[in-house]
C-alpha cells in the first residue's frame, strides 16, 4: 500500500463519517464531540501511517542501494565548480596555448605528461639480469664491433621451494675431551622442518593475499611438493604460539596510549555447539594513531564486555562510531569520547532522496570541515597548527551547522531519512565537534575502517574461522599485518625476520620487534653501511 492509497482511504472514511453524522450533529452535541474525537483518532493514525511509510521507504531504498546501487558516498554540491577555499581567493590560472612544432604539418607538441603515458617505462634496476647473447647469422669474421642493441623483457619465474641443509661436523676432541658438534640455530618450530620464510609465506598468502590453505596446497602441488593441509594448519598454529608473547606486548603498547580509535566487524566461526551453522563472532579493532599500532581482539559476541575488558587499563581519548556498546565510557572517569564525522555524514548522504534541500546543505557544510582537514594534511601541519586552523575555520561552520540542525529537527518526521540523520548527529554532537579541541585528534574513524577491510576480503575467500581459537589467531595476525601497513613495512620481510629472531629474543625486549620499532632498527642498519 503506497502513501496515496492511504490518503484516499482516509478521505473516504472522513466523507462517510461526516455523511452519517451530519443529521445527528444538528440535534446532538454529544454526536459532535464524538465526531471530533474520531477525527482526532483518524488524524493520529494517518500521521503514524505516514511516519511508518517514510521509514519503510527509507529502509527499502537502503536495501536497493546495497544490492544494486553505487557504494560511493561522494557528494558534489551545486557550487563545487568554485571549490571552497576557506577565504583564500586564488585566481584561476590563465589557459596556456599548446606549443607547436612544424614537421610537414602543424600539430600539438607532445608534453612530458603525454610521453609518460605513451612511452615504455624502464624496468626496475634492482632486478637481477639474465643476459642472452644473440650473434648475427652472417659470418662476422674480420668485422669490427661498433655497439650493441639491448632489449629488456620482464619475465616471471613462479615461487620456488628449496631445502636448507644444516651440516654440523662432529669431532672427537683429543685427550678424551668428548665429542663436539656445531650448535643448531633455534627454529620457529622446535624439531620441525618448516623454516621462518615458509611459515611467513603461508601466513602472508592467507591474510594479505587471501588465499585459503587448501588453495596453497594446490599451488605447492604445481611445484611438485605435496604438503597436507593439516600440516600447513599445524605450522600456522605453531607460528601463532611463537608470536603470542609479542601480541601481548602489542596489546600493552596500544592500551598504554592516550588516544585510541575503536570499531568492530563480524567474523563467522565454526562452533561444535552449533552443528550445521556458524557462530557470529566479532573482531574488535583498536588503533593508536600516534604510535601507528593496530590491535584486533576476538570476542564471541558484540556485548560491551569486549571493550570494557580490553580497555580496563586505558585512560585517554576514545573515538568510536555510534554503537551503543561504547556509551558506557561516556561518563567514566579518565575517558574522553569522540565520534566519527564520516558516520554522521553517511546518514545525510542516504537522505538526499528523502529531503534533498536539507541533506545537501548539511553535506556542503561537512565538506567545508573536510576541506580544512585536507589543507592541514597536504601542508603537513603540526598538531598545534592543525588546532589553530580548526578553531579559525571549522568552529564557525560547526556552530552554524548545530544551529541549523536544532531548528530543523522540530519540522520533520523523526522516522524519515532526514529525521534519522539529524537525530543521529544531534545525539552525538558534543562528541562530533570535540575533535577541534586537540590537533592530535582526527575528524573521523576512517583510519581504523581501512584496517578492517582485509577482514572483509578474507571473509569472501576463506568464509569462516575453523574455531574460536583460530579466530583469535587471525586477530593476532591481522594486528601485526595492520601495524606493518600503517608503518609502511614490508610484511613478508618483517614476519620472516621476527619468526627467525623470536625463539632466542629476550622477553623484556619484545617491543623492539613491533613493526614501528623494527622499521627504525632496519633504517639504522641500512644507514650504517
Amino acid at each position: 500500500m503506497v502513501f496515496k492509497d492511504i490518503i484516499f482511504i482516509f478521505n473516504t472514511v472522513m466523507e462517510n463519517v461526516l455523511h452519517e453524522n451530519m443529521a445527528p450533529l444538528e440535534a446532538s452535541p454529544e454526536a459532535y464531540l464524538l465526531l471530533v474525537k474520531e477525527n482526532q483518532t483518524l488524524t493520529s493514525e494517518l500521521k503514524q501511517l505516514k511516519t511508518d511509510y517514510l521509514f519503510l521507504k527509507h529502509e527499502l531504498d537502503k536495501l536497493k542501494r546495497m544490492i544494486f546501487g553505487s557504494k560511493s558516498e561522494r557528494f558534489i554540491g551545486a557550487n563545487d565548480s568554485a571549490q571552497l577555499m576557506l577565504g583564500l581567493t586564488i585566481a584561476p590560472p590563465e589557459p596556456l596555448e599548446p606549443a607547436t612544432e612544424t614537421v610537414t604539418y602543424e600539430r600539438k607538441k607532445a608534453t612530458k605528461e603525454d610521453l609518460k603515458i605513451h612511452s615504455r617505462q624502464p624496468l626496475p634496476s634492482h632486478l637481477p639480469r639474465i643476459e642472452v647473447l644473440i650473434e648475427p647469422t652472417e659470418d662476422t669474421t674480420g668485422a669490427k664491433k661498433i655497439g650493441e642493441e639491448i632489449t629488456e623483457v620482464l619475465e616471471y619465474t613462479p615461487g620456488k621451494l628449496y631445502v636448507k641443509r644444516y651440516i654440523r661436523p662432529k669431532y672427537v676432541m683429543p685427550q678424551e675431551k668428548g665429542i663436539v658438534v656445531g650448535e643448531l640455530p633455534s627454529l620457529p618450530i622446535p624439531k620441525g622442518n618448516a623454516g621462518a620464510s615458509l611459515i611467513s609465506h603461508i601466513i602472508i598468502s592467507k591474510f594479505v593475499d587471501h588465499l585459503p590453505f587448501y588453495r596453497q596446497v594446490q599451488m605447492f602441488k604445481r611445484l611438485d611438493v605435496a604438503i597436507a593441509e593439516s600440516t600447513i594448519n599445524d605450522w600456522f598454529k605453531s607460528g601463532c604460539t611463537l608470536m603470542e608473547p609479542l601480541y601481548q606486548n602489542l596489546v600493552e603498547q596500544v592500551v598504554r596510549g592516550s588516544y585510541l580509535m575503536a570499531d568492530e566487524t563480524p567474523i563467522p566461526v565454526l562452533d561444535r555447539d552449533k552443528p550445521g551453522t556458524t557462530h557470529q563472532g566479532y573482531h574488535w579493532v583498536y588503533y593508536s594513531p600516534l604510535e601507528k599500532l593496530v590491535c584486533f581482539d576476538y570476542q564471541k559476541g558484540r556485548g560491551r564486555e569486549g571493550p570494557v575488558n580490553f580497555l580496563k587499563d586505558f585512560r585517554g581519548t576514545l573515538q568510536t562510531d555510534g554503537y551503543v556498546g561504547y556509551d558506557i565510557f561516556e561518563n567514566k572517569e579518565g575517558y574522553t569520547m569522540l565520534s566519527c564525522m564520516a558516520h554522521a555524514r553517511r546518514y545525510f548522504e542516504q537522505a538526499k532522496d528523502n529531503d534533498p534541500q536539507r541533506a545537501e546543505y548539511v553535506l556542503s557544510q561537512i565538506q567545508k570541515l573536510y576541506q580544512v582537514e585536507r589543507i592541514a594534511h597536504e601542508e603537513a601541519f603540526s598538531f598545534e597548527a592543525r588546532k589553530q586552523i580548526r578553531q579559525q575555520e571549522s568552529l564557525p561552520v560547526l556552530l552554524e551547522l548545530e544551529d541549523y540542525l536544532k531548528k530543523n529537527i522540530i519540522e520533520i518526521l523523526p522516522k524519515s531519512a532526514i529525521g534519522v540523520a539529524i537525530g543521529y548527529a544531534l545525539g552525538r554532537w558534543n562528541r562530533l565537534k570535540r575533535y577541534i579541541d586537540d590537533g592530535r585528534y582526527e575528524i573521523d574513524n576512517n583510519p581504523i575502517e581501512n584496517s578492517i577491510r582485509p577482514v572483509a576480503l578474507g571473509r569472501k575467500n576463506y568464509l569462516f574461522a575453523g574455531s574460536h581459537q583460530a579466530a583469535q589467531c587471525a586477530a593476532m595476525i591481522y594486528s601485526f599485518l595492520g601495524s606493518c601497513k600503517k608503518n609502511d613495512v614490508n610484511p613478508s620481510d618483517w614476519l620472516t625476520d621476527v619468526l627467525t629472531r623470536l625463539p632466542d629474543h629476550k622477553a623484556n625486549r619484545l617491543h623492539e620487534l613491533l613493526p614501528h620499532n623494527w622499521k627504525t632498527q632496519q633504517a639504522n642498519i641500512d644507514s650504517a653501511f
